[in-house]
């Protein structure tokens, strides 16, 4: 799985002009399921976003987690994450997993954080999303489950 994250001062979802999520100081979670992928890479890359250490300590280093601070997350599912543009200007996203399989994924990710005892808001999956957010920094973070074992 594939994650892009920011240390945000508040994010939001919107889905056909209404406010589905929203969240204060904490983390925006892009997140996108890849061809192959499965539960228990959902799991590690959930543990690894919540211990992710991105929020300032009293000496104003990143040495705190979200959970540290007290921050929410905000997960929202996004496919483009797989786009690949090695071939041209138009990107393919073959290396996706099919959509039913990144749902359940994501479904997934966003439990397994939750489980971890932090706040959890979600976007709507497969919905055209409306993401509106202040990064905080601006910190922003890639993660990928196949980068570590």
């Amino acid at each position: 799985m594939r994650a892009l994250i920011q240390r945000v001062s508040r994010a939001s979802v919107t889905v056909s002009g209404a406010k589905i999520a929203e969240i204060q100081h904490g983390l925006l979670i892009l997140v996108c399921a890849m061809s192959g992928d499965d539960t228990t890479a959902a799991e590690k890359l959930a543990a690894r976003v919540a211990k992710l250490r991105i929020f300032k300590d009293d000496a104003g280093k990143m040495n705190l987690s979200v959970s540290d601070v007290g921050g929410a997350c905000l997960v929202v599912s996004q496919f483009t994450l797989a786009g690949d543009t090695s071939r041209g200007n138009r990107p393919g996203f073959s290396s996706a997993a099919p959509p039913d399989q990144g749902e359940q994924l994501y479904t997934h990710f966003a439990d397994h954080l939750a489980a971890l005892d932090l706040p959890v808001q979600t976007g709507e999956f497969g919905a055209d999303m409306a993401v509106e957010l202040l990064n905080d920094g601006p910190v922003t973070i890639w993660m990928d489950s196949a980068d570590r074992a």
